[in-house]
């Protein structure tokens, strides 16, 4: 599984929910096994408590001669009876050994006159045989309890009438784990229930309404016109589909009301300067003619930009989908001066293609004014296409690559006035390329001349 699909919100909640139902059942089956084990073992120390005490009744009521015969019948792989003059156990262990300890008295039916010791201990590693046990017991016992595994000891010391003692030794292992077939089956079905739910609500309630608002801001940015979204999924998603709604028409408008202001300045311009240059004409000194009709010329120049401009804001045009190298092989054929194209790879992306050869002919144009040979090239860069533009002219002065993309921003030295422009081409260029989603950028080349790099991205062409 890529990075990419890992970190999308529908991969990451499943994730989510399917680690929590594996964390909950494997916390349940820990709390299950201890229980478990605690049952097995409680109700193994009360069966060899059971066992002592019938044990001792039996001694107690025998003759002193059948006593060691009832103690061989006694004996077991997994329990020792052994009648001695002295307590095994020095001690009462009143935890878990309580227990044990009130269960032998109500079978005995004692009420605390006799003298009996419990002790409870675990035994890690390899499990031995209980002591004093034949050969052929003590090989069942290694066979029952399968070699190394955790144990629990119970020694019992009971007194018996006459002064001796009956010594009772038992080990018992802890119960293997065991994975309960319903609770898997039932932890399955559950899991699919809940993904399936999940994925329902999250693929047609959440992430489809993010994903269509993630494609409408894309386009918005590429001034495409986006209908407004419809109000679905959760409230916290329908009030940001409601918000980037008014966002859209916030700016549409904005946009639309900048443009309007600059045609109707640009129109209303037209006569005045009209006006002007005609009344320039009927002047009698031909240097004050000349200089007002230069003027004049030039203000209609720069009313003609600033309209060119508005229009470039506009982006009424609608994308088509088009092959890289085909498209600048046809801007090389229409332009006065061809460029040098290098080849590249095959790729057809989506832009409006007129905004963009005019983007890319002031571009290319400004390096055919300011330098020799312009070449052009254009690659693939992870998600997204790059278009190049170099020449060998004098380049920029560092403090001055983005200034240039100011509006009727020119440079003192090679690139004024004289030489052509109102500072107008690389604005209107780069305000088309970040129409598209991308952007424009300077550089000066180590070798000499000016770089410029044209970024795209694919996911919005």
């Amino acid at each position: 599984m890529s990075f990419g699909l890992i970190n999308t919100l529908r991969v990451q909640l499943v994730l989510l929910i399917v680690a929590a139902l594996t964390a909950a059942q494997l916390i349940s089956l820990w709390l299950f096994a201890d229980e478990r084990s605690l049952a097995v073992r409680a109700a193994l120390g009360f069966e060899a408590a059971g066992r002592a005490a019938n044990v001792a009744r039996l001694i107690e009521e025998a003759p002193e001669d059948l006593r060691m015969s009832i103690l061989r019948a006694a004996n077991s792989p997994l329990v020792r009876f052994d009648l001695a003059s002295e307590p095994f156990v020095d001690h009462t262990d009143h935890s878990d050994g309580g227990m044990v300890e009130s269960r032998i008295r109500a079978l005995l039916g004692d009420t605390y006159t006799r003298d009996i010791r419990v002790e409870l201990h675990e035994i890690e590693g390899r499990i031995l045989p209980l002591p004093h046990l034949s050969q052929e017991m003590a090989e069942m016992h290694m066979a029952m309890m399968r070699g190394e595994l955790t144990a629990v000891e119970m020694n019992l010391s009971i007194a018996i009438a006459g002064g001796s003692w009956l010594n009772v030794g038992t080990r018992f292992e802890r119960p293997p784990i065991q994975w309960p077939v319903y609770s898997m089956l039932t932890f399955t079905l559950s899991a699919a229930a809940i993904l399936i739910g999940v994925f329902w609500f999250v693929m047609t309630r959440l992430t489809g309404p993010l994903r269509r608002l993630v494609g409408a801001a894309d386009r918005l940015g590429r001034g495409e016109d986006v209908a407004d979204l419809p109000m679905v999924g959760p409230a916290e998603v329908r009030d940001l589909t409601s918000t980037f709604n008014r966002m859209q028409d916030r700016l549409t408008r904005f946009v639309a009301d900048r443009t309007r202001l600059l045609a109707a300045l640009g129109h209303d311009l037209r006569s005045p300067l009209t006006a002007l240059r005609v009344r320039a004409e009927m002047v009698d000194d031909d240097e004050t003619r000349d200089s007002l009709v230069a003027s004049a010329e030039e203000m209609q120049s720069m009313v003609e930009a600033t309209l060119t401009f508005a229009r470039g804001l506009a982006g009424s045009e609608e994308p088509e989908t088009v092959e890289v190298g085909a498209f600048l092989d046809a801007l090389r054929s229409d332009m006065v001066t061809p460029f040098h194209l290098d080849s590249g790879p095959s790729m057809e992306v989506r832009i409006r293609p007129h905004a963009l050869r005019r983007a890319l002919r002031n571009v290319i144009e400004n390096a055919e004014r300011y330098g020799d040979n312009p070449r052009v090239c254009y690659q693939a860069r992870n998600d997204e296409f790059v278009i190049t533009v170099e020449d060998n002219g004098p380049g920029i002065p560092a403090p001055e690559l983005e200034r240039v993309f100011d509006p009727f921003f020119r440079l003192e030295q090679s690139r004024s006035l004289e030489t052509g422009g109102h500072g107008l081409g690389l604005s209107i260029a780069r305000t088309i390329i970040r129409a598209h989603g991308g952007d424009i950028s300077l550089s000066n080349r180590d070798e000499g001349g000016l770089r410029a790099t044209i970024a795209i991205p694919f996911a919005g062409t």
